[in-house]
């Protein structure tokens, strides 16, 4: 379930919640059969501990994440690109400001052509569209 959860510390119900969630998920999956689901998220619902959560769910595999939650990942992934670009860009200007200053001239600006490129590569992924996956679901590799 969770590998943060404490197992000597008291779950709160968002815990609880996360493991009825799972349990779900496996009762979907076929992973679990009705009885064993029913079992599973009675003693969830009374569970006080993080160990006595874990060794419910223990045995089974954390779902797959949603699309929505791929959407996201790769937001965040694509944002963080961004970040280094323009991190990228400060060093990369700084030289550039440095080395005019060192001339006594203003000369091209070189760091347009890498930063440039970095820059479509980007947006190419943002756009491009994304290939069907083994499953059938989008993104897959």
């Amino acid at each position: 379930m969770n590998d943060r959860l404490d197992p000597a510390i008291r779950i709160a119900d968002r815990e609880r919640d996360g493991a009825l969630e799972l349990l779900a998920a496996a009762l979907t999956e076929g992973r679990l059969d009705a009885q064993e689901h029913a079992r599973r998220s009675r003693l969830a619902l009374q569970a006080h501990t993080g160990a006595e959560l874990a060794a419910l769910t223990a045995d089974l595999p954390a779902p797959e994440p949603s699309a929505r939650e791929r959407d996201r990942k790769d937001l965040r992934e694509w944002l963080e690109e961004w970040r280094y670009w323009l991190g990228g860009a400060v060093i990369m200007s700084a030289i550039w400001g440095a080395n005019c200053v060192r001339k006594h001239e203003l000369t091209s600006y070189w760091p347009l052509l890498p930063l440039g490129v970095w820059a479509a590569v980007l947006v190419a992924i943002a756009v491009w569209p994304r290939g069907e996956g083994e499953d059938g679901e989008k993104g897959g590799s």
